[in-house]
């Protein structure tokens, strides 16, 4: 069973949501930050680091005693990683995406592969025993996906995977969500919290998988993200009142479940939900 908590926009609580969840199934589950950008799960879970692995990808280099100067590597990269200018051939690396188009068509066989490092991924063991694994992405670096890639690489398929996406809509998110089973949207009951759950449902839907919504902070703001979740069909998992107490658990680093009987068992019921609309067996 393989979740994915995502979110429109920054900033609704997906991060709560994730930690939550994963700490109040316990040692049966997962975790893996996927906002390899800014990643925050370990502030809450606290994992002891067991390992460290570096991510190194594709960049071309090019033999300037076998190029010819045919332009063929420039013409293939969409991204423009690759220039020809007269004599002369220029890489950008930090526009590379890896696909390896360069090498491919390059008769000559002057471009040969070079590398550079776009992140780290740690693991290790956090709150609940629960399984900790999260990307760091090199600073300055733009290519987040195949960090992510990286990271889902360590779902585990004979139990439960939780994911925590980064925001919005773009491709980082689409890495992070595309092939789960199931994917809990969080927002928040405001206008803005609306139009970017319109959008976060609208990609979800182009991947064709299920998703459900959880509102944070839900007694503030007005009634149209539940009418907009009645409208298309969307079910309501979990709705996070705005609490004093919640939010001064939040700002001292812990997490409600820790705090709380009432919320795990309302955390464990939010995964007993998600087993039934996706038809899975439990594995807890």
């Amino acid at each position: 069973m393989v979740i994915s908590v995502a979110s429109g926009k920054g900033g609704t609580g997906k991060t709560t949501v994730a930690t939550n969840l994963a700490v109040a199934l316990g040692p049966y589950v997962r975790l893996l930050d996927c906002d390899v950008e800014e990643p925050n799960a370990h502030l809450f879970l606290k994992p002891s680091i067991e390992s460290v692995e570096s991510l190194m990808t594709f960049v071309p280099a090019v033999s300037e005693e076998k190029c010819t100067y045919c332009r063929k590597c420039a013409e293939i990269c969409r991204f423009k990683a690759i220039a020809v200018l007269g004599k002369t051939v220029i890489t950008f690396p930090e526009l590379c995406h890896s696909c390896y188009g360069c090498q491919e068509v390059c008769p000559e066989g002057a471009v040969y592969e070079s590398s550079r490092k776009i992140g780290v991924v740690e693991k290790g063991r956090g709150l609940g025993d629960v399984e900790f694994v999260h990307g760091r992405l090199q600073v300055g670096e733009a290519m987040s996906p195949p960090l992510i890639k990286k990271v889902r690489s360590f779902e585990d398929h004979d139990g439960v995977t939780i994911i925590d996406a980064p925001p919005g809509t773009s491709c980082p998110v689409i890495a992070a969500v595309k092939g789960v089973d199931f994917v809990v949207m969080v927002t928040e009951p405001t206008p803005f919290g609306l139009h970017d759950l319109k959008l976060g449902v609208g990609a979800v839907r182009l991947l064709g998988l299920p998703c459900g919504l959880v509102i944070n902070r839900s007694d503030i703001g007005n009634k149209d993200v539940k009418k907009y979740a009645k409208d298309e069909g969307i079910p309501v998992l979990m709705e996070i009142p705005f609490d004093r107490r919640i939010a001064e658990t939040y700002s001292r680093g812990r997490l409600i479940v820790e705090e709380s009987r009432e919320w795990k068992e309302r955390f464990i019921e939010l995964y007993e939900r998600i087993i039934r609309l996706t038809g899975k067996e439990s594995h807890r």
